[in-house]
């Protein structure tokens, strides 16, 4: 870990927030090609990987994110340490509203009629793929605006912490794109097809990371409000996307359980890494 760190000290963070969100990329690609040896999943195993997806993602947008923002507020803005990281979470979940409003898109375990966002022709398989693509933004978005933090040296946001957090995406990242890939073979896909579909889901993730270290990289009094306002994406996402999905079949219990286990996950990897 050490060695990996030095690494990314050593380069400019935002090729640093580019390389580890590929990295989350490429573990969506790895997940998804289990539908190479894979045809079906049991649903109990779907719902605790999306309950683990979203326990990572709560106790991320935590301890890597509004924690940092409110540690950074106290130092900017003494007077109001708070505002910061209320308006930034506020807005983050606002954007997310206005995306989840506007982007075609059906959840995974939806039937097709319950597509959300604005009418539309397209097929179930890309709108699919169009609900995942608007989970990983705020995830690309953490990571990048993470490794710009850190190198303003923000206190609470280290190049450790933004490693760690790349990391525990990673490990979510991995069910999810075998849950995208998953249903699509089900439907009849091809299995290059579902695979090519469950990692183009997260190919948004190092675009979205290199805008938001560009972002805070050159504007650093936005820095604590780019912090929150990634973890208000986050949390949005959890509570409107990946918990609804985990709660429509009798296999609740599992992804409660999941969601406790990725929270537990994420909680460590931070505290003992980060």
């Amino acid at each position: 870990m050490q060695a990996i760190e030095r690494y990314f000290e050593s380069i400019h963070p935002v090729y640093a927030a580019f390389l580890a969100t590929t990295f989350t990329w490429l573990v969506t690609a790895a997940g998804a090609s289990l539908v190479f040896f894979f045809k079906k999943m049991h649903r109990g195993l779907l719902d605790g990987m999306l309950g683990f997806t979203g326990g990572v993602m709560v106790a991320a947008s935590f301890w890597s994110l509004l924690m940092p923002s409110i540690e950074m507020s106290e130092r900017l803005y003494p007077s109001f340490p708070w505002l910061p990281a209320a308006v930034g979470f506020l807005i983050g979940a606002l954007f997310l509203f206005f995306l989840d409003k506007s982007l075609p898109h059906l959840h995974i375990n939806f039937a097709e009629h319950e597509t959300e966002g604005v009418k539309t022709q397209l097929h179930k398989t890309t709108l699919l793929v169009l609900a995942i693509t608007l989970h990983n933004i705020p995830e690309g978005l953490a990571v990048g605006v993470l490794f710009g933090a850190a190198a303003h040296g923000v206190e609470g946001a280290t190049i450790a912490g933004a490693i760690t957090l790349a990391i525990g995406i990673g490990i979510q990242n991995f069910p999810e794109g075998f849950a995208v890939a998953m249903p699509l073979r089900r439907a009849g896909a091809s299995r290059f097809k579902s695979f090519w579909y469950g990692q183009l889901s997260a190919i948004v993730e190092p675009i979205a990371g290199v805008i938001g270290a560009v972002a805070v990289i050159y504007m650093e009094p936005i820095l604590p409000f780019a912090l929150a306002f990634a973890a208000g994406a986050m949390i949005f996402v959890v509570v409107e996307e990946v918990i609804p999905e985990t709660q429509r079949d009798k296999y609740t219990d599992v992804a409660v359980l999941g969601f406790i286990g990725g929270f537990l996950v994420m909680m460590i990897l931070d505290v003992a890494l980060g």
